[in-house]
């Protein structure tokens, strides 16, 4: 109970931390250069070219009729994981607009290309990485894929481009190409934030001294083992490999170690973004039995 309550207490700071982030790039740097956008934002920025209005408020009406659809067509749950950002957004971006001053951050446009994008991808990511939705334009993407059973990815991109396009009318060519490069920033920090995690590195080690190897590691390195059957391309020979994940410290350590036992042994090296389990986000003997005292190891 006590978990459950932790986790939805981070999700609910996360979804309104990402938002008030989201409006933040929206009213500090995206609205005041022109730069085009996806999402509701763009929708509404299409909206108030034509409709002189106030864009919160736009924005607002445009994620209610969003949110409708989406409780209509894809049921209660997934309105009650997009209800905080269909509600919370509009008010935060009214309230950033209304700061003294946050327009006028900088006034060249690419470092607000940067800048806007790079927050942007913050924002979303925030929300994204806690299994929560911030609404908008995705909903549409999601309803059409329930309807026409197509890729997700394949209607998000339509969904988008067709908002770009819209603003693509009024705006100038400039505006255009530093809405690609926001969205290319955003998109790159976006996966950044989701993926953001204890990085560590993987190594794989084919040697035929695999059991020298591997007591190594286990003691002298200090760090979790798999051994993995395989069998080698080219005489055919029936071994084992080393699996382990270590922290970027310990890779020259582990690097020596490989070598002294085994020069010529094949190791790959990967960097990896998030690990998790057993020695990494719970105590290493978490799940495994204790032996009783005076049984035989």
């Amino acid at each position: 109970m006590k978990t459950n309550w932790r986790k939805s207490l981070e999700t609910i700071l996360c979804v309104l931390l990402g938002n008030m982030i989201l409006a933040v790039a929206v009213g500090a740097f995206i609205v005041p250069h022109g730069i085009i956008m996806g999402g509701s934002t763009g929708i509404a920025l299409t909206i108030n070219h034509y409709v002189d209005g106030n864009l919160s408020a736009i924005v607002f009406a445009v994620n209610i009729i969003l949110f409708i659809l989406g409780t209509i067509v894809l049921g209660k749950k997934f309105a009650l994981t997009t209800l905080v950002s269909t509600i919370v957004y509009p008010v935060f971006l009214s309230i950033v607009q209304a700061i003294p001053g946050i327009t006028e951050l900088t006034d060249n446009i690419m470092l607000a290309s940067l800048y806007g994008g790079a927050v942007l991808g913050l924002g979303i990511g925030l929300v994204v990485r806690v299994g929560a939705s911030t609404g908008g334009t995705d909903i549409l993407a999601l309803v059409l894929h329930k309807w026409f059973h197509i890729a997700l990815a394949v209607f998000i991109y339509i969904v988008d481009f067709s908002v770009l396009l819209c603003q693509a009318f009024f705006s100038s060519s400039e505006q255009i190409l530093y809405g690609i490069l926001a969205l290319v920033v955003t998109t790159m920090m976006l996966n950044r934030v989701v993926l953001m995690g204890q990085s560590q590195i993987q190594l794989f080690i084919i040697t035929e001294k695999y059991e020298e190897v591997k007591e190594k590691v286990l003691k002298e390195i200090d760090a979790g083992v798999t051994m993995v059957h395989i069998e080698t391309g080219y005489g055919a020979k029936q071994q084992k490999g080393v699996l382990c994940v270590i922290p970027n410290r310990k890779l020259y350590s582990i690097n020596q170690t490989i070598q002294m036992v085994d020069p010529r042994a094949f190791i790959t090296i990967t960097q990896i973004n998030e690990v998790r389990g057993r020695g990494f986000t719970m105590d290493r003997d978490a799940g495994i039995p204790q032996r009783e005292e005076g049984k035989e190891k």
